[in-house]
């Protein structure tokens, strides 16, 4: 079976919980974690704020990876600001788009999915980023959405399938409970904790609301939370990374 790493982190614009924003202490990070798909959420590209950089090329150039697949869940002008999947593996984007807001409200922060075919070993894996709300409702409209026909419920969206980001859901909430009657939490199955460690805040972590969700045939051999000096003070989430066993070739992956 084919093996495979993956790492979701939320990096706040790359801004750290020391007030530095630096996309090379993010990438720093991610180079510790050794990850062969790496999702991150909420990444300015072009910003005023954070100084016009192109935040997820700068992390791509800092770790050599050639594949960069970003969505835009907010764009004003030349400015954007979204999710993005990197990886050394041949990749294709399959869909990017919006996810649905809540009616009347239009000042909430705009959310998106991204869903990118990687080539690991001799296997395609099927991969959706994305980060929910805040609002409740909110959050249950868009996992709706991401279960139905344009995504999770595709015929072109086979199994083995990474379901992954920043769900704002903890694993009690509804949201949690709607997308894992779909796909198992490899956090869940992988932890050598007797509870997965939590992901938010940085320095006093109580909240487990990033995942990583995965199809039947995926076998989940770690999953955890990256902590290090730099994961520490680089954002507000510490990053979530998984190790799977993908059906298919006796390959192995390396990590990006």
């Amino acid at each position: 079976m084919s093996r495979l790493r993956v790492l979701t982190y939320n990096v706040r614009r790359c801004l750290g919980v020391d007030g530095i924003m630096s996309p090379a202490r993010i990438a720093a990070v991610i180079a510790e974690a050794q990850p062969d798909i790496i999702a991150l959420q909420e990444l300015d590209v072009r910003r005023l704020r954070s100084g016009g950089v192109d935040q997820a090329e700068e992390i791509a150039r800092e770790l050599g990876i050639s594949f960069v697949h970003f969505h835009p869940a907010l764009r004003v002008m030349e400015e954007e600001y979204g999710d993005a999947i990197l990886t050394a593996r041949p990749s294709r984007v399959i869909k990017a788009g919006a996810l649905p807001g809540l009616p009347g409200r239009p000042r909430l922060e705009p959310r998106g999915a991204l869903w990118a075919a990687v080539q690991v070993g001799g296997t395609e894996v099927n991969v959706i980023n994305t980060h929910l709300g805040l609002r409740r409702r909110e959050r249950w409209m868009q996992a709706e959405m991401l279960l139905g026909d344009e995504w999770l419920g595709s015929e072109a969206c086979q199994a083995p399938l990474v379901l992954t980001g920043d769900f704002n859901s903890f694993p009690q909430g509804r949201v949690y409970g709607l997308l894992s009657r779909r796909l198992r939490d490899a956090h869940l199955i992988g932890s050598t904790m007797t509870r997965p460690s939590a992901t938010f805040p940085t320095q006093w972590p109580v909240f487990r609301i990033d995942h990583v969700f995965v199809s039947d045939d995926v076998e989940v051999v770690f999953a955890g939370t990256h902590r290090s000096g730099t994961s520490a003070l680089a954002s507000d989430h510490l990053p979530l990374v998984a190790d799977l066993r993908l059906p298919g070739s006796d390959q192995t992956s390396g990590v990006a």
